[in-house]
Protein backbone atom coordinates (compact mmCIF):
# COMPACT_ATOMS: atom_id res chain seq x y z
CA UNK A 1 0.00 0.00 0.00
CA UNK A 2 1.10 3.67 -0.53
CA UNK A 3 0.56 6.36 2.30
CA UNK A 4 2.16 10.09 2.09
CA UNK A 5 4.58 9.13 -0.56
CA UNK A 6 5.63 6.32 1.18
CA UNK A 7 5.49 2.47 0.70
CA UNK A 8 4.14 0.43 3.54
CA UNK A 9 4.68 -3.63 3.57
CA UNK A 10 2.79 -4.69 6.99
CA UNK A 11 3.05 -7.88 7.64
CA UNK A 12 2.52 -11.55 9.99
CA UNK A 13 4.95 -13.86 11.23
CA UNK A 14 3.88 -16.98 12.24
CA UNK A 15 5.98 -18.18 15.52
CA UNK A 16 6.25 -21.42 17.35
CA UNK A 17 3.46 -20.23 20.04
CA UNK A 18 0.65 -19.51 17.78
CA UNK A 19 0.85 -15.89 18.12
CA UNK A 20 1.99 -13.69 14.97
CA UNK A 21 4.79 -11.14 15.09
CA UNK A 22 3.45 -7.66 13.40
CA UNK A 23 6.28 -6.61 11.28
CA UNK A 24 6.44 -3.53 8.96
CA UNK A 25 8.55 -2.45 6.11
CA UNK A 26 8.50 1.51 5.35
CA UNK A 27 10.00 2.98 2.07
CA UNK A 28 10.07 6.76 1.15
CA UNK A 29 8.76 6.42 -2.83
CA UNK A 30 10.33 9.47 -4.36
CA UNK A 31 13.50 8.62 -6.75
CA UNK A 32 16.14 10.72 -5.25
CA UNK A 33 15.34 9.34 -1.12
CA UNK A 34 14.95 5.93 -1.33
CA UNK A 35 15.19 4.98 2.09
CA UNK A 36 14.00 1.50 3.88
CA UNK A 37 12.82 1.05 7.10
CA UNK A 38 12.42 -2.05 8.93
CA UNK A 39 10.11 -2.63 11.91
CA UNK A 40 10.20 -6.43 13.50
CA UNK A 41 8.11 -7.81 16.26
CA UNK A 42 5.97 -4.07 17.09
CA UNK A 43 3.30 -6.62 18.91
CA UNK A 44 1.89 -9.69 19.00
CA UNK A 45 -1.70 -10.97 17.93
CA UNK A 46 -3.64 -14.35 18.02
CA UNK A 47 -4.41 -13.60 14.56
CA UNK A 48 -2.49 -12.25 11.59
CA UNK A 49 -5.06 -10.13 10.01
CA UNK A 50 -5.06 -8.13 13.51
CA UNK A 51 -1.21 -8.28 12.83
CA UNK A 52 -1.28 -6.50 9.93
CA UNK A 53 -4.16 -4.43 9.99
CA UNK A 54 -1.97 -2.70 13.28
CA UNK A 55 1.73 -2.69 11.79
CA UNK A 56 -0.50 -0.84 8.58
CA UNK A 57 -2.22 1.82 11.76
CA UNK A 58 1.36 2.09 13.27
CA UNK A 59 3.02 2.54 9.59
CA UNK A 60 0.46 5.87 9.30
CA UNK A 61 1.43 7.39 12.77
CA UNK A 62 4.87 6.91 11.94
CA UNK A 63 4.53 8.44 8.92
CA UNK A 64 2.30 11.49 9.89
CA UNK A 65 4.75 11.83 12.82
CA UNK A 66 7.88 12.20 10.83
CA UNK A 67 5.95 14.52 8.37
CA UNK A 68 5.02 16.75 11.41
CA UNK A 69 8.50 16.78 12.61
CA UNK A 70 9.95 18.09 9.32
CA UNK A 71 7.49 21.49 9.61
CA UNK A 72 8.93 24.64 10.92
CA UNK A 73 7.85 25.78 14.47
CA UNK A 74 6.52 21.99 15.42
Amino acid sequence: MRYKGYDVAPSAYALPSGLYAANLIIESATPESRASHTFDALDYFFEADHAIAYAARWARLWIDQRGKSGRAGG
